[in-house]
């Protein structure tokens, strides 16, 4: 899974650079989070623009991403796509997750 990383603000963003996360890529994902994450301090930005198709397996994946940033760190989402963020708010995982509707709105302070 290609996963790219930079800080944004106050955040280590983590760019998704893949059209889907389902079950043949969940485990490819996890790995990539955790490498990415691993000695990072602060919260992290999941962007997910690139992301056209999620599954429950993706859906699986990204909360085992809560768990490797550990308890002091959050991870919000960021750029879902309209099918991404349908199966979110669909499994209510938007009541979860923080997430925005762009970039801008995370260095507001507000949600999407």
């Amino acid at each position: 899974m290609d996963l790219s990383s930079s800080q944004y603000g106050a955040y280590q963003l983590i760019t998704v650079n893949a059209a889907r996360i389902d079950a043949a890529a969940a485990i490819a994902f996890k790995d990539a989070l955790r490498a990415a994450t691993s000695d990072g301090t602060g919260d992290v930005l999941l962007d997910l623009r690139q992301v056209m198709f999620i599954d429950s397996s993706g859906l699986g994946a990204i909360v085992a991403a809560l768990k490797l940033v550990g308890p002091d760190r959050r991870l919000e989402l960021a750029c879902l796509t309209p099918d991404v963020e349908k199966v979110f708010r669909l499994t209510r995982m938007n009541s979860i997750f923080r997430l925005h509707t762009d970039l801008n709105d995370t260095a507001l302070g507000q949600t999407g």
